[in-house]
């Protein structure tokens, strides 16, 4: 009566690769790629696309998907692009390659200036098959215009996997008092996370070095609010860092004059976010820090926890190697003298879960146990033994497109 609790996070079977065909650089970045990672071949999708433009039309683009989505695996969930341009889709008005790729162009998800946009099914989800439960594949775009950027941005990847890291992050209401307005989700997470991870909330006063970091080693997050953040190159970051500025055209390639998301991965982190048109400061077109951290520790990719951060992604250039899993999640279901106990680091905050028995094949269920999480979950839960007529275990915990309501996640 052995039961398996299900894994964190995208695999390398779940990833598919989207390459130029014929562009020399988004050529060899896909085959470093695919040795680094194990992509399976049969992800590995070639398309035509003009690479030498930033931006790429809508209906050249609705093209495009339609190559690319007849040639995807039914099996693959997100996907990778590792070209460097085109990073944007332009038509009535613009969004990011790596929104379109997951959405399609639709000007519900973009507009630019003060307008709202559409929300993503996928935001602070359960969801660990996009794809199967959403029909989106979010993507992302690896953001390297070199080959050496490129291998040294993958190896920091793979690097991060299953490192347990505990800090450090910085989290920065800056006096830019329409770039800070994050600064709200930010200053509750040092005492939130102070068990497991070193957060830092920097309120600056007035402009001063407080408004940036700079020489700082072990950087894990870095999130903050200026349109140019300086000395982000002084600090060294861990594998699997994460870092970004709420701005307006922080995913504007080639730079609108503002720090953007390649400056980030040149500085060492393993991925970013940016938009690439004029957003205005909507706190739900940018990452929510507490999301964003909260997802990755549980045991998501950067793909998956950066998409899930992201309310109205519509706007937003996602960059970075998608597979980094620092905070890999290894959950079991064990055995101990009198009692299972349960080891996962993936509960979600502030839900319900439940480990149920049943006699026979059309037995009723019984509940053997009853979890409720907290604002800081447990990675170790305890639970009775069933009678010794018991034939069948299930563990029941939120659903993956509706945290609400409480579904079978995996069963013996």
């Amino acid at each position: 009566m052995g039961l398996s609790l299900a894994h964190q996070g995208l695999s390398a079977s779940t990833l598919g690769v989207i390459v130029a065909d014929g562009d020399a650089l988004s050529e060899a970045v896909a085959t470093y790629y695919q040795a680094a990672r194990g992509i399976p071949a049969a992800n590995i999708v070639r398309v035509k696309v003009d690479t030498s433009a930033a931006a790429i039309s809508a209906s050249d683009f609705a093209t495009l998907k339609a190559s690319i989505d007849a040639q995807m695996p039914t099996s693959v969930q997100a996907t990778l692009v590792t070209w460097a341009a085109p990073t944007r889709v332009v038509g009535t008005c613009s969004m990011s390659i790596t929104s379109a790729l997951a959405f399609g162009y639709d000007s519900k998800y973009c507009g630019s200036g003060c307008v709202a946009t559409a929300t993503s099914a996928y935001f602070d989800s359960e969801s660990q098959s996009p794809w199967s439960d959403l029909k989106m594949r979010p993507s992302m775009l690896l953001g390297a215009t070199t080959l050496a950027a490129a291998k040294t941005l993958i190896d920091r990847g793979v690097a991060a996997d299953a490192s347990y890291p505990t800090g450090d992050g910085y989290l920065i209401r800056t006096t830019d008092t329409a770039r800070n307005i994050r600064y709200t989700d930010f200053a509750g997470l040092p005492a939130a996370w102070a068990s497991r991870l070193t957060l830092s909330y920097i309120e600056s006063s007035a402009q001063s070095s407080t408004e940036t970091i700079s020489g700082k080693t072990g950087v894990l997050f870095y999130f903050t609010g200026l349109a140019t953040v300086p000395n982000i190159a002084s600090n060294s970051y861990r594998p699997g860092a994460v870092a970004d500025h709420l701005t307006s055209f922080g995913g504007m390639i080639p730079s609108a004059g503002q720090t953007t998301v390649l400056d980030w991965l040149n500085a060492g982190v393993t991925a970013s976010y940016g938009t690439v048109e004029e957003p205005c400061n909507y706190s739900a077109k940018f990452p929510q820090a507490s999301t964003l951290i909260g997802q990755y520790y549980r045991g998501a990719t950067v793909l998956e926890a950066y998409w899930k951060s992201v309310q109205w992604p519509g706007q937003g250039l996602f960059v970075g190697e998608p597979l980094a899993q620092p905070f890999t999640d290894k959950p079991s279901i064990a055995l101990q003298g009198t009692q299972y106990v349960i080891t996962t680091r993936a509960l979600r905050p502030n839900s319900s879960y439940a480990l149920e028995y049943r006699v026979g094949s059309s037995g009723s269920w019984t509940i053997l146990a009853n979890f409720s999480t907290g604002a800081t979950p447990p990675t170790s839960l305890n639970a009775p033994l069933p009678p010794a007529t018991a034939t069948q275990l299930r563990w029941l915990g939120p659903c993956a497109t509706n945290a609400q309501l409480q579904c079978t996640l995996s069963s013996s």
